[in-house]
């Protein structure tokens, strides 16, 4: 059997998310450079592979596939290793419905209107979007509590054991934290601060950091 592809960069959130599945499921693949950020844009023979232009994109034996949450149930149901999934229906949902908090509300908000405007364009020289970043700031402390409360008492954002949810919430995580409004923030959810503090620590987190 090949080796999983994976398409993307590593600094997107969505393609480390899936990198992440694979290194906790311990499987090895090979990462093929797709840079959607750069001058020309993606390849025109990406598009073959994910015709919306977004990474990452996936291929496992012939069969492709897009979408970052399919991309990782597959990797979970397809591969051996710990499982990522919880078996209840009420877990799994819950797991689900993380998923989809980090899609619709982490990413745009703590990762785009914070991280993005508060850090990478000052550190690019570039000119922040005050009232995006000023939104964003006083949207964050109702996605963070929401996800405190749903975490509950942990230790991971799903339960007892990691899931999916952990893998895709913690890349967007990781940037907010280069933010100096983060801090106090999580602060004020000890099982959220915790459980950052336990996440960035694994082994998967530090083989896939961005290399810049």
């Amino acid at each position: 059997m090949r080796k999983p592809i994976l398409y993307g960069a590593d600094y997107s959130v969505y393609v480390r998310a899936s990198r992440l599945a694979l290194h906790e499921k311990g499987v090895e693949y090979d990462l093929v450079p797709v840079d959607v950020f750069a001058e020309v844009g993606a390849p025109p023979s990406y598009f073959a592979r994910q015709p919306f232009g977004r990474i990452p994109a996936f291929e496992h034996d012939g069969f492709q596939l897009y979408e970052t949450g399919a991309i990782t149930r597959y990797i979970d149901e397809a591969f051996d290793g710990p499982k990522l999934q919880p078996v209840s229906p009420r877990a799994r949902a819950r797991v689900n419905q993380m998923i989809s908090i980090a899609d619709g509300y982490i990413y745009p908000t703590l990762v785009w209107g914070i991280y993005v405007e508060g850090v990478s364009k000052p550190q690019r020289g570039e000119p922040s979007d005050e009232k995006r970043l000023a939104a964003s700031l006083s949207r964050a402390p109702i996605i963070l509590k929401a996800l405190a409360d749903l975490m509950g008492d942990g230790p991971w954002l799903g339960g007892a054991s990691l899931t999916l949810a952990d893998l895709h919430v913690a890349p967007m995580i990781d940037y907010f934290a280069q933010a100096p409004e983060s801090l106090p923030m999580l602060d004020r959810h000890a099982n959220l601060k915790a459980w950052w503090s336990r996440t960035e620590e694994r082994a998967s987190m530090r083989q896939t950091q961005p290399a810049g």
